[in-house]
């Protein structure tokens, strides 16, 4: 890799590291079901003036903003809202590989290597551990909650390899159509749950804090972050650029930690220890079984 897309690469970790204190940041003045209606608006205009939209079937559009964007961002800002840790959430919210991999499974009927099935047994422990020291650090509820935000990930996963079947297709483009979708589902679900007192208490007091987290969501964590992600795919194979987003609870549990104090426990680190250990198999442990028996 070039060293100026090295540098991109790892602006995108830093970018999408520090995404998960600003959604803290933004959940303390807004309440989340709202600010997930106030990012996607803010990251589909003026976005869509500038980019064309690509020639795919609606139900390709609403499927994906229905899973990776309302479904994610709902689970994952109410998480944060009730209590979950910013950087724990950037850590629990890596298990969408895992969830991806049991849905291609069912839905694609794709088969798992045996290092794909070791690397889900030792996230499976992992966030078994981090699951079991909720309390006063980190809510049931929350830990719950990110992890049905990750099972949404990995549904949008899914619909972005439906996407990748009609052809070549500019991701950050179809990414930027797609943003059309959550806004009024989020307003619909904040009317519903918040209230509508909640909404225009919010929107009288929206400061330039909230303004910020909103701004920093869509135009910074979306709109470029998916964008510079969508470049470098399209430059270097898929096995070079994702290593990279192994990263991101690295700069989310610092980030976390430097900007609100947030202190893990002994058996949170032990957790993140096997789940980051499940992924890395899972990335790493086909091509290293491969060169072992090459070797052999």
């Amino acid at each position: 890799m070039k060293p100026a897309d090295l540098l991109l690469a790892l602006l995108v970790v830093v970018v999408w590291g520090v995404n998960f204190v600003v959604i803290k940041a933004g959940v303390t003045e807004v309440p989340p079901l709202l600010l997930g209606a106030l990012r996607f608006a803010a990251a589909a205009f003026p976005a869509t003036l500038l980019f064309r939209r690509p020639a795919l079937p609606l139900r390709l559009y609403l499927a994906y903003g229905m899973t990776i964007s309302v479904g994610q961002f709902a689970f994952l800002f109410t998480a944060i809202h009730v209590g979950m840790p910013s950087g724990l959430a950037s850590l629990v919210l890596q298990s969408q590989a895992f969830f991806t991999m049991i849905f291609a499974a069912l839905w694609l009927k794709e088969t798992w290597r045996p290092s794909q099935l070791f690397g889900l047994v030792l996230a499976g422990g992992g966030l078994a551990l981090i699951g079991s020291a909720h309390g006063l650090t980190m809510p049931l509820a929350g830990f719950l909650l990110t992890l049905a935000g990750a099972s949404l990930w990995a549904a949008g996963n899914i619909v972005t390899r439906e996407v990748s079947r009609h052809g070549p297709v500019d991701m950050q483009a179809f990414v930027v159509w797609a943003s059309l979708v959550p806004p009024i589902p989020f307003l619909l679900l904040s009317w519903l749950i918040e209230g509508p007192q909640a909404i225009v208490a919010a929107m009288a007091g929206f400061s330039w804090r909230s303004a910020g987290a909103v701004l920093y969501l869509a135009w910074i964590a979306t709109l470029l972050g998916y964008g510079l992600w969508s470049r470098l795919l399209s430059r270097y194979p898929a096995n070079q650029v994702a290593p990279f987003a192994l990263l991101v609870p690295l700069v989310g549990l610092t980030s976390g930690w430097l900007v609100y104090g947030e202190r893990l426990q002994a058996v949170h680190f032990a957790g993140g220890a096997l789940l980051m250990a499940g992924l890395a198999v899972n990335l790493f442990g086909s091509r290293l079984m491969a060169r072992l028996r090459g070797a052999t």
